[in-house]
């Protein structure tokens, strides 16, 4: 398996591309690139007759929630029935959570399939001919529709919606990924304390460059993270470009910026006068922070730009004199967090819901601490 395939996304876009592709997807999909998560939008809708490929129904399995965008055309694709078969499938076994969005249907001639439905069911059933296919096309846009969702047509302004869209789904990930967020991290107040006397939020005196340093991949994005989402607030723009190694890795230095201005939904033009904060994490290259230099050299009084690292002559090279130095950062046992989740949300088995779904994660990040043993 290609290291493509076997990254994991947070959410599937399942949507007909004659529909939306050129308005509501593009707009959503740029919106939860900007939040930093991680989407996958199929960019080729396949011709009659053909199928599924093997690496399409595998980022249907990989993602953890599964965006379905019902549009007037969407009951009359073969292709795109197929795909909500395969969603329908994942989401009846509990590894995938399914979000409908009705984007100009009504979700009851859905469920009853009547109306524009009714003809398109008929048009299947006239040159399929595997009816069972059909049928459970019928049974996965049925169930789809029995699923509360989101409705276009109780919302005048779709920009509104897209926001109230990567909203839900923010919070639905903060509730998924509370066992291996930076607030687990041991210690975290202090790391926040100290990076604050750095940062400097209260200083409208031009642009600072705060490096941060440590140890392990996994610790030192999730204090990005958590230093991010905490601070986010203060600033009028603001960008968190995750894995900059690998966003770079085999590409020319202008997809950085491309990025970095797609996630931030904005030009060098309109930031000048902004106090931006951009967070860049994992930089391994002199050459990275020289691209992303061009951009934040631009921002306004008051901007911060965050960068994380494992090379320490990196910030060096770049004359970075703001360091926030750390050994190493370690997370919460498994069993300190079960007892702090559980307090807070009174409900033992839906933290054991938690803790079983993101075990296969627990056990590759904190497989010194499952023994017990502290790190």
């Amino acid at each position: 398996m290609s290291s493509a395939t076997a990254s994991k996304y947070d959410v599937f876009l399942s949507f007909r591309g004659l529909d939306t592709r050129r308005n509501f997807i593009s707009f959503l999909y740029k919106e939860l690139i900007r939040r930093n998560i991680r989407t996958f939008k199929d960019d080729k809708e396949l011709e009659n007759g053909r199928r599924i490929s093997p690496e399409l129904k595998r980022a249907i399995e990989e993602s953890k929630f599964a965006v379905v965008v019902v549009s007037v055309n969407y009951a009359a694709s073969p292709w795109c029935l197929d795909e909500l078969v395969k969603i329908m499938d994942f989401e009846n076994k509990g590894s995938i959570t399914v979000m409908p969005i009705f984007h100009g249907v009504d979700p009851c001639h859905l469920r009853r399939q009547s109306g524009d439905v009714a003809e398109q069911f008929k048009k299947h059933e006239a040159r399929e001919e595997d009816l069972d296919k059909v049928a459970s096309w019928r049974r996965a846009l049925t169930n789809l529709a029995s699923i509360s969702g989101d409705c276009s047509s109780k919302c005048e302004d779709e920009s509104k919606l897209v926001d109230e869209i990567a909203d839900k789904i923010s919070k639905k990930l903060m509730i998924v990924t509370t066992i291996s967020n930076g607030s687990n991290l041991v210690g975290i107040d202090t790391h926040m304390k100290a990076l604050n006397r750095k940062l400097d939020l209260n200083s409208n005196k031009g642009l600072r460059v705060v490096g941060i340093w440590a140890r392990g991949y996994n610790g030192r994005s999730a204090l990005a993270k958590y230093v991010y989402q905490n601070i986010c607030q203060h600033f009028d723009s603001h960008c968190f470009l995750g894995s900059v190694k690998r966003i770079s890795h085999g590409r020319h230095l202008s997809h950085l910026h491309e990025e970095f201005l797609i996630r931030i939904q904005g030009s060098k033009q309109n930031l000048k006068d902004q106090k931006v904060l951009l967070v860049a994490d994992d930089v391994n290259k002199l050459e990275q922070l020289d691209a992303l230099a061009e951009d934040f050299n631009s921002f306004g009084p008051g901007s911060v730009v965050i960068i994380t690292t494992q090379d320490k002559q990196l910030f060096v090279s770049a004359g970075i004199k703001l360091v926030y130095e750390v050994e190493l950062l370690r997370f919460q046992k498994v069993c300190e967090l079960i007892r702090t989740f559980a307090f807070k949300k009174r409900d033992i088995s839906a933290v054991f819901k938690l803790v079983y779904y993101r075990a296969t994660n627990i056990a590759a990040k904190w497989s010194g601490c499952l023994s017990g043993r502290s790190g």
